[in-house]
């Protein structure tokens, strides 16, 4: 998967030391993910319809819980 310069940080990452927590990358059929703290390490891949159903569960089933890093 090609994703050079279309990362995005997590919008709970912050500024400073340890605030860093994820960054993600789309293409048509994939969405990549990234530790933002080091990124030059390995990434995951998932498909773009998981990825969203993933997303969509945590915002709907899963209110309380915050993202911690």
């Amino acid at each position: 998967m090609t994703t050079s310069d279309n990362w995005q940080k997590s919008s709970y990452s912050g500024f400073g030391d340890g605030n860093d927590c994820v960054e993600v990358a789309t293409v048509p059929t994939r969405v990549a993910v990234r530790d933002s703290k080091t990124p030059t390490r390995a990434t995951l891949s998932f498909p773009t319809a998981a990825f969203t159903t993933f997303v969509e569960a945590l915002k709907t089933e899963s209110p309380h819980v915050t993202a911690a890093c």
